[in-house]
């Protein structure tokens, strides 16, 4: 009796033993398997651990080409039934890969052979899920920072200086609903002294809206410089954006121009498709510049015509995009008409002061909800002439 109780506690020992090295081995394994956060590198040294460590005759991951060893060459009917096969889940519990494993010769897995797999598969699983997230993360990281030069880089194409007016105020603020937008402002300089103000909005957001602003950019500078009566200019862009094919086409522009006189005090808009620009004057009803023809590059052919004012002193003009108008509290919209009253009531006299009101006043009335488009505005006052 008590040789048999020491040879059964002698085999529970070396059954522990070897639980033991198996629970090292596997750790081992573990180790090799998340010492690397590249997704090939991850499976490679799963199928390495197979077949070196493990003497496994082959293993291979399908679909990706790596297999270590020897396996069948086609892998149904009888070669299929030899195939072990271990699915790698994520945490969600989706399949990402799956493992198959030839054992030698065919033979079934020992007790110990089948737990090891089982285990490695496991942390095989956890591995190559670290390593994807890794690579999204990165990958996350490089467009980021791409979209940030981006931002920078659209920025800076926004009037970096604006120009002094002897007895006028003009300021702008633009603030884009992503990183990019496609609201686009300029001021250009003309050549028989007047200035040319161009506010506009690419159909869309983003990133396609704000390359299809940058290409508006290049023609309406390359067009104003030349300086072209407004209506002109306003036809000429509708036909070049319209030529620059279908895509182009799909990302119309509403656009409104203004060309300002300052010594005349005399102003000429022309409205493509766009909101309609204010002009508010002391004692006299509020002037809306309403669309005077449709969007650049939404239909070809189309011409536009312009209006003229004067900008008596003490009068203020807003242009803006839909961004401003087009901002809810519930089911409730900000709107044109909101707008309009802010902008005539506000009681600062300096541009920049009123873009400051109306942008609070927008704030206040979204009660803290996030911006859902591109804001942009212009807004240009008169005072009185200096001597």
């Amino acid at each position: 009796m008590a040789l048999d109780a020491q040879l059964a506690a002698g085999g529970e020992t070396i059954e522990l033993q070897q639980q033991v090295f198996r629970l090292q081995a596997l750790l081992e394994a573990s180790r090799q398997v998340h010492s690397t956060i590249r997704e090939d590198e991850v499976l490679e040294s799963v199928l390495r651990i197979v077949v070196r460590e493990l003497e496994m005759a082959g293993a291979a991951f399908p679909g990706t080409g790596l297999a270590y060893g020897a396996m069948p060459k086609n892998a149904t009917g009888a070669d299929a039934e030899q195939l072990l096969i271990y699915p790698l889940a994520d945490r969600d519990g989706r399949k990402m890969t799956e493992l198959v494993v030839a054992s030698p010769g065919a033979r079934e897995l020992s007790l110990s052979e089948a737990d090891f797999l089982e285990g490695l598969a496991l942390q095989a699983a956890v591995a190559l899920e670290n390593a994807r997230n890794h690579k999204r993360n990165v990958e996350f990281a490089r467009l980021q920072q791409d979209l940030d030069a981006a931002r920078q880089i659209q920025r800076s194409l926004l009037p970096q200086q604006l120009p002094e007016i002897p007895g006028y105020s003009i300021a702008f603020r633009s603030d884009t609903c992503y990183e990019v937008g496609g609201d686009y402002l300029d001021i250009v300089g003309q050549p028989d002294g007047s200035l040319l103000i161009a506010v506009a909005d690419v159909a869309g957001k983003g990133l396609a809206s704000a390359i299809m602003s940058t290409s508006f950019r290049a023609a309406f500078r390359g067009m104003a410089l030349t300086g072209p009566p407004l209506d002109e200019l306003a036809t000429r862009m509708n036909q070049h954006h319209w030529a620059e094919g279908e895509e182009a086409r799909r990302r119309y522009v509403t656009a409104i121009f203004l060309r300002l006189h300052p010594q005349a005090g005399q102003i000429e808009v022309v409205n493509a498709g766009h909101n309609p620009g204010f002009l508010v004057a002391p004692g006299s009803p509020p002037i809306q510049f309403d669309a005077a023809g449709t969007p650049l590059g939404l239909l070809p052919g189309m011409r536009y015509t312009s209006e003229r004012h004067s900008i008596p002193v003490g009068a203020r003009l807003l242009f803006y995009t839909d961004g401003l108008t087009e901002v809810f509290r519930g089911d409730e919209e900000f709107g044109p008409e909101r707008l309009l009253n802010e902008f005539s009531t506000c009681p600062v006299q300096k541009a920049d002061g009123i873009l400051d009101a109306l942008w609070a006043a927008i704030q206040a009335f979204a009660e803290g909800g996030p911006q859902a488009d591109d804001m942009t505005a212009l807004a240009l006052c008169r005072g009185e002439m200096p001597e």
